[in-house]
């Protein structure tokens, strides 16, 4: 059998997405058309440990849970801060693979909204994952999941409740800065004033909502949006989303999804598995 044949064959590919918080690794088996299973998702906090070191043992537990070995992937693929991934045959860029990962869990999506520990960046992309147009964040931006992570733990809670909490304000305090050192300041005072931690979330969101929202807005996105990165659980911030576009008049349906935190790594293993089929192609025809 030609090596062309073999291209179209099911193969296994790996995709780490290194953030600012945490590594988050899948291994897909992905078959032509690309067409995958998802075989291990797994993603490791990084809590001031070496970096090098959640890369390494995270993969390896990832093919101890998948029972394989690191010769069954045939291509490993970073994306984010992948440069500490070693072992890595290529890298993607982070906008190219939430794209192709936000498609491959919700097909119909042709836009993603990716918030992460840093900044959130809005794209949208062609039926084929490929990015047509984007806009992101300024780092300092009140906007981003670390600052959330900072205020949820200045009011005591597990960034996993704030979604709940969010969506039981009755009525929400707005915050007014975009810069993060100022917002959380506005947050102590609201403490010290006595409003609900509930209401303090529902404005945090809001304000967050408004931001992504004109991002959306300047890339021209269209119905329905995805939300990924790792915030894309945090079910307050997508019914936030929902309703400042219902007061734009946008009408914008947002979608989110279990393994969306994971969009990153599917999009890098699957760019990789197309990338192995081309040049294994390539190489089947020159020889």
């Amino acid at each position: 059998m030609t090596s062309a044949s073999h291209a179209t064959e099911p193969l296994l590919a790996a995709g780490i997405d290194v953030g600012s918080n945490a590594v988050k690794t899948a291994i897909l088996r992905v078959r032509e058309h690309d067409s995958a299973d998802v075989l291990v998702l797994r993603s490791d906090r990084l809590r001031k440990r070496d970096l090098r070191k959640v890369i390494n043992e995270g993969y390896a537990v990832a093919l101890e849970d998948a029972q394989l070995r690191p010769a069954d992937i045939a291509y490993v693929a970073s994306t984010g801060e992948g440069e500490l991934v070693e072992f890595r045959r290529g890298h993607f860029y982070g906008m190219t693979t939430h794209a192709r990962g936000a498609q491959f869990l919700m097909p119909e999506v042709r836009a993603v909204l990716d918030v992460g520990a840093l900044h959130a960046r809005a794209m949208t992309m062609d039926e084929r994952s490929r990015v047509l147009n984007y806009r992101m964040t300024s780092q300092c931006a009140s906007g981003s999941g670390q600052f959330l992570e900072n205020v949820a733990r200045y009011l005591g809670i597990a960034i996993e409740e704030v979604g709940a909490l969010s969506n039981r304000a009755t009525n929400p305090q707005m915050v007014s800065s975009i810069c993060a050192v100022l917002a959380e300041t506005d947050v102590i005072n609201m403490v010290s004033r006595g409003i609900s931690t509930s209401d303090i979330l529902r404005g945090i969101h809001l304000s967050m909502a408004g931001r992504y929202m004109k991002l959306l807005r300047s890339i021209g996105a269209g119905n329905p949006v995805a939300i990924t990165g790792g915030l894309a659980a945090d079910v307050g911030l997508a019914q936030a989303l929902e309703q400042k576009s219902r007061e734009e008049g946008a009408e914008m349906r947002i979608l989110t999804h279990p393994d969306s935190i994971f969009a990153g790594a599917l999009g890098a293993a699957l760019w990789g598995a197309y990338r192995h089929r081309v040049l294994a192609q390539r190489t089947g025809a020159a020889a």
